[in-house]
């Protein structure tokens, strides 16, 4: 396995908020349900101490809304979602659960249906510091989650889902993060904002990593709105705008003050950005940041690139197209977005080196619908956009003459099966060029053993006697 160096960049914020608890020595495990002693989960907000745990089993809890005031709290469902159907209730006017503690962790929850007289009713209002979100689902709020100003405070969200959620005043979004240290997000499907934007985030610092932002036939603002600049890093993402977008831009920064602390640096690498509308604009940048970095992006549509500027622009290895079907993509029509073989972004980028705090920027994951990720292999130099084309395990069909001949990929071996084999010579290169290994095929079916190396492509090249010779990438898996 590569080393997850993004991982290691962030890990220092979660190992922050983790030391800060301080848990009691006769912490409460609170079992919620229809068949437990208590069956809604406000019947135990008020009796949680410091530290508790509550666990809710999975089935519906129609408008029950709550407050959470206790610190280092974990709420979770058991045994699948536990959802939250608020039916327009809210805590306070503000949210199903209003969060005031601090170092709180949610996980397996479904918020959906919160109004407010404000119209900004929430899945969680999160009010205390360092709150982490993960595997929960908002949909059907006036805002997913919505996060008020509060330092030092980190928020982590991963692996949820949010979708339909917003207002048609256009003042409430899918998610919403007011002004906080840091936000890391990753690994989210975020879709069908109701008018406002997909993610709007006033935070310091943004980790922004391997989402799909997705309007689809929605009706949705700005895929990634950071009002106050700061320092954002966007790697891996999907961002795609449907035709029907209430704003034809993608990704706005610092448009409503750069008043987040400095750096203000935007750094965008390997994203794939798909305008389905065909006009506006992919990225609208304040004039006057110190840095716009972009590396190894795609940009397929109509519209304009960038609007604004920066001090320092370092770009390279990008490419924008036009036409979906020049991109390459597996099924755009089903917003699948992986490379097939003959995209012209394979092996077309760049190592776009480390962010000035020192963050590799090299993506380590790629996103998997939905709401999910997977290592990221890189081939030789790194393919464009979000995605690594990901070369097949077999090749068949090796030309006219070898179209009966299969190719095997297998650990640390490589394996030839056809009755055109024998008498071939078989060589094994990386993808540097540097020679590996060789064999002369002996029979219909021969195995060439490599030396072991980390997981990666090879260049696995045949030749006939006649001099005749083909050559095709795979995958090899020598860990051993």
């Amino acid at each position: 396995m590569r080393l997850d160096a993004v991982q290691q960049q962030l890990n220092w914020l979660l190992a922050g908020i983790l030391a800060a608890w301080v848990l009691p020595c006769q912490a409460t495990e609170w079992l919620v349900g229809p068949n437990k002693m208590y069956s809604m989960p406000s019947q135990v907000a008020a009796l949680v101490q410091d530290g508790d745990t509550i666990s809710i089993d999975a089935g519906v809890y129609w408008g029950d809304v709550a407050y959470w005031g206790k610190n280092n709290l974990l709420l979770r469902g058991v045994g699948g979602m536990a959802h939250l159907q608020s039916g327009g209730l809210s805590y306070g006017n503000k949210a199903i659960w209003v969060i005031g503690g601090n170092n709180v962790t949610v996980e397996y929850i479904e918020f959906s249906e919160c109004t407010s007289t404000d119209k900004n009713g929430g899945g969680i209002r999160a009010e205390g510091k360092n709150l982490t979100v993960r595997y929960c689902s908002f949909h059907h709020n006036e805002t997913g989650i919505l996060a008020a100003s509060v330092s030092p405070s980190t928020i982590v969200i991963e692996y949820c889902e949010f979708g339909y959620n917003g207002h048609v005043n256009g003042y409430a979004h899918n998610c919403y993060i007011n002004q906080i240290d840091t936000l890391i997000f990753r690994y989210n499907y975020v879709h069908h904002a109701v008018v406002g934007h997909e993610l709007k985030s006033r935070a310091h610092v943004n980790f922004i990593l391997y989402n799909r932002f997705s309007n689809e036939d929605g009706n949705a603002s700005r895929e990634i709105d950071l009002p106050n600049a700061g320092m954002a890093l966007l790697i891996g993402n999907i961002f795609q705008q449907g035709i029907n977008a209430t704003n034809s831009g993608m990704l706005g920064y610092g448009l409503e003050g750069m008043t987040a602390p400095v750096p203000h640096e935007l750094y965008l690498i390997n994203n794939t950005f798909i305008n389905d509308k065909n006009s506006g604009t992919f990225v609208h940048i304040q004039s006057g940041s110190s840095l716009l970095k972009i590396y190894n992006n795609m940009f397929v549509g109509g519209g304009t690139l960038i609007v604004g500027y920066a001090a320092v622009i370092d770009s390279s290895h990008n490419w924008k197209v036009a036409s979906l079907s020049s991109a390459g993509f597996a099924d755009p029509l089903a917003y699948d977005y992986r490379l097939t073989g003959g995209s012209p972004a394979i092996d077309a980028g760049i190592d776009p080196g480390t962010a000035s705090n020192g963050m590799v920027l090299l993506p380590q994951y790629e996103y998997v619908h939905p709401h999910g990720k997977k290592e990221r292999i890189t081939y030789g130099a790194p393919d464009l956009g979000a995605h690594e084309y990901e070369w097949p395990q077999y090749v068949e069909g090796m030309g006219s003459d070898l179209s009966a001949i299969r190719l095997y990929t297998c650990g640390c071996a490589v394996a030839v099966q056809g009755p055109n084999a024998s008498g071939m010579l078989l060589r094994v290169y990386d993808l540097s060029g540097l020679f590996v290994a060789q064999a002369r095929l002996l029979g219909a079916w021969h195995t060439v053993q490599l030396p072991r190396t980390e997981r990666k492509g090879f260049l696995i090249c045949m030749t006939e006697p006649t001099g005749k010779t083909i050559c095709r990438k795979a995958l090899l898996s020598c860990t051993r």
